[in-house]
């Protein structure tokens, strides 16, 4: 089947320059560095580190410049790069309450201890095009006024509803195994929460959105509420077996949203809040919601709610959401496929013979 492609090599090495000179564009413009995608195209930058499931913004930035952009092929060459490298241990859960915050946003109440901080967002822009942007030169952007964070740790939105019951709460129980890694196991239905939270941070985006919108449509059963987005920076801590403490080894930025959901309660439980929770490395405000949307969805047969809708089935969502399974296997249609076809042109003829020429009841008994 792939004789043509192998029998074709010197074209396939042709269409490696061509790659590369396509990549370059004019060689009269300054080619773009790994720098600077690293400071100026940070958004992309921090989907493929998300999606990648490697915290490296310059092996991020270093995969979009290979591949011109497409943000689905560097999440690819980004994935392939992280198969190669060792475990050297495991961190500890991230404690986002001690986040030093750069955002932090509520849609459920408006005085909140901390206050609300806008931070960088287009949540206020008006989508109008900044013809500024095409001066030649460099452009030095406005100066901007640091929000007063309050220092140490900042209670959660959640807090406040815990403080009346109104809300689930979720206690590490005693004994609480390690998560499935998937990474190195396959995804097994039915999977738990952790599986599926593992399974949603490395989805594609765009998948995701859709999902989430899904659900506003009418097709989960849900009225979300954002209860707080968080962007900041945390810190990354593991527990060496010589020491046996935990200690700090850096920090890195991340997302992290809590949807707030209404539920009407069930024979078990009394109506009550829940929660859909996302999490994204670096700013991936649009991910992590919609994580939190597709969370929430998926714990429909945990709640004793029907499961209807394409985002409460797991099978379907953790199935469907990765993005290089997704394009590898579209994309894998481009391969030759000459003996398939022509097995199923020679079937169509046949097909399309007997229709034109039907046999009689007789010509079937003397057959």
């Amino acid at each position: 089947m792939y004789v043509a492609v192998k029998g074709g090599e010197a074209a396939i090495l042709n269409s490696y320059q061509l790659l590369a000179r396509q990549r370059r564009g004019d060689v009269s413009e300054p080619e773009l560095s790994v720098a600077q995608i690293r400071q100026q195209l940070k958004l992309a930058v921090d989907r493929v580190m998300t999606e990648g499931s490697v915290y490296d913004p310059e092996l991020a930035a270093l995969a979009i410049k290979q591949a011109a952009g497409d943000l689905v092929e560097a999440i690819f060459l980004l994935r392939a790069y992280r198969a190669t490298l060792p475990r050297l241990g495991t961190t500890c859960a991230l404690d986002t309450s001690r986040m030093a915050l750069d955002r932090r946003i509520s849609a459920t109440f408006k005085d909140l201890p901390g206050g609300q901080v806008l931070g960088p967002t287009y949540d206020y822009t008006q989508r109008l095009l900044d013809f500024k942007l095409l001066a030649e030169g460099p452009v030095a952007p406005p100066a901007a006024v640091a929000a007063a964070v309050p220092p140490g740790p900042t209670p959660r939105v959640v807090d406040l509803l815990n403080q009346e019951g109104l809300i689930e709460t979720r206690p590490v129980p005693p004994g609480d195994p390690a998560p499935t890694d998937l990474t190195r196991e396959p995804l097994r239905f039915p999977a738990n929460r952790a599986t599926r939270l593992q399974n949603l941070a490395r989805g594609d985006e765009g998948f995701l959105l859709a999902m989430a919108y899904s659900t506003q449509r009418g097709y989960s059963h849900s009225h979300p509420f954002v209860g707080e987005v968080r962007l900041g920076t945390v810190a990354v801590e593991v527990v060496p077996e010589e020491l046996g403490f935990a200690i700090d080894i850096g920090d890195i930025e991340i997302t992290e949203c809590e949807m707030v959901n209404q539920f009407a309660g069930s024979k078990s439980q009394p109506p009550q809040f829940t929660r859909g929770y996302g999490l994204a490395f670096g700013h991936s405000e649009r991910k992590a919601m919609a994580m939190g949307l597709v969370d929430r969805a998926l714990r429909a047969d945990e709640l004793g709610e029907p499961v209807e809708s394409p985002a409460q089935m797991q099978e379907f969502v953790l199935g469907h959401s990765d993005s290089l399974e997704a394009s590898g296997f579209v994309q894998h249609l481009k391969l030759p496929h000459y003996v398939d076809f022509q097995s199923e042109l020679e079937l169509v003829r046949k097909m399309r013979a007997a229709a034109a020429h039907p046999t009689t009841p007789a010509e079937k008994d003397a057959a």
